[in-house]
């Protein structure tokens, strides 16, 4: 009897109390997208035969478009440059005061390159700032070009999976600054950038 006086006072007030809840104005609403830890921060990046996150040949190079596709990770700066004669457009993605990634393309145009060098980004077939080159290649024959403007002192090669990624490789050469470093000195050499074009890199061609 004793147990059975005491259990209805409780059973009476547990819908008092949820009825109450349910009215509190002050209660703030409670999204469960909102708990989860993956959408606490920006979804991290990839370099895909496609783009480079969400950014493709068919995106706009606007700043709205370019920081949707980099998923909001960057605030952005823009400018112009030349190549080759051309007039480009480009928006640098930084984080604090370090570039980690270039969107270029034509003004008013489409992007047609980004180049990656932000340690965090990786291809998709696992490939980072970093990667020596032994472990992708036993030659530069067929696969590699030295590079060109900023990327003068550095050799670039095609990724063995896709035709529109390269991977830019700085180190050590003691050799004639004109000439492509040896597969010997290669081998310790590592990925400084990783490169995405719309247009795939074409041999001897390094823009």
């Amino acid at each position: 009897m004793t147990v059975r006086l005491r259990a209805r006072p409780m059973l009476l007030a547990l819908p008092l109390f949820l009825a109450g809840c349910s009215s509190m104005p002050s209660m703030p609403h409670m999204s469960w997208s909102g708990l989860n830890p993956l959408n606490w921060f920006g979804s991290s990046l990839t370099v895909t035969d496609q783009g480079v996150g969400g950014i493709t040949a068919s995106t706009p190079l606007t700043e709205t478009a370019i920081k949707d596709g980099l998923n909001g990770n960057y605030s952005l700066r823009s400018g112009m440059s030349m190549s080759d004669g051309k007039m480009l457009s480009f928006f640098q993605a930084m984080d604090g005061k370090d570039v980690k990634l270039s969107v270029s393309g034509e003004p008013k145009g489409n992007v047609q390159r980004v180049d990656v060098m932000d340690p965090e980004v990786a291809s998709e077939w696992g490939v980072k700032i970093g990667t020596s080159f032994s472990d992708l290649y036993t030659k530069a024959f067929d696969s590699c070009v030295k590079g060109e403007g900023d990327d003068a002192q550095n050799v670039e090669c095609k990724a063995p999976q896709s035709a529109h990624v390269t991977y830019v490789f700085s180190g050590i050469w003691h050799g004639p600054e004109s000439l492509m470093p040896s597969d010997d000195a290669l081998k310790d050499w590592k990925v400084s950038k990783i490169v995405w074009r719309a247009n795939p890199l074409q041999t001897g061609q390094a823009q």
